[in-house]
């Protein structure tokens, strides 16, 4: 078996694995959920992650409408599980100051991953999930999210944090 047929096939190590440079979008235009969602999902279309963008864009928004995803530190996963979807990736958006995410009353978000979930993956999903999660109890690595100048230097905060695997 040639040596990089065994590496594709390995779970990634980082968060930096589960996305690319174009998935990164350092300053939305978007201002509301909605249309965070909608741009993201555009992105993932764009960079093949999705086939269809409305079938991404409106299971992530109703997802977000029956339970919301954001975190009081500032980060929000909303996510569309589709069976159209072969590999689990997210793509990041930033806002440049922290917006509403979904009902009024809830924590405001400036960190967005919208994942693109194939439908029969939960284990790995479940995993990337719970890593992002973790990063609200990071604030030192939050802060280098948040003052990256582009997308490499986001890429590259992401490609530094290493995964747990159960």
């Amino acid at each position: 078996m040639p040596l990089d047929a065994t590496i594709s096939v390995a779970a990634p190590l980082t968060l930096g694995e589960y996305t690319r440079r174009a998935l990164i979008v350092p300053e939305l235009r978007q201002r509301d959920t909605a249309g965070i969602i909608g741009e993201l999902s555009r992105v993932l279309q764009r960079e093949g992650c999705v086939t269809d963008v409305l079938s991404c864009y409106h299971t992530a928004l109703n997802r977000e409408l029956l339970s919301n995803s954001a975190l009081e530190c500032g980060l929000a996963f909303p996510h569309a599980r589709l069976s159209a979807v072969k590999q689990l990736s997210f793509a990041l958006g930033r806002t440049p100051e922290p917006v509403m995410w979904g009902a009024r009353g809830s924590w405001r978000a400036q960190l967005i991953f919208l994942l693109a979930v194939p439908a029969t993956d939960a284990a790995c999903y479940l995993n990337l999930l719970a890593s992002l999660a973790r990063l609200g109890q990071r604030t030192e690595v939050l802060e280098q999210l948040r003052a990256a100048e582009n997308a490499e230097a986001i890429l590259a905060v992401l490609d530094k944090i290493r995964m747990r695997h159960g």
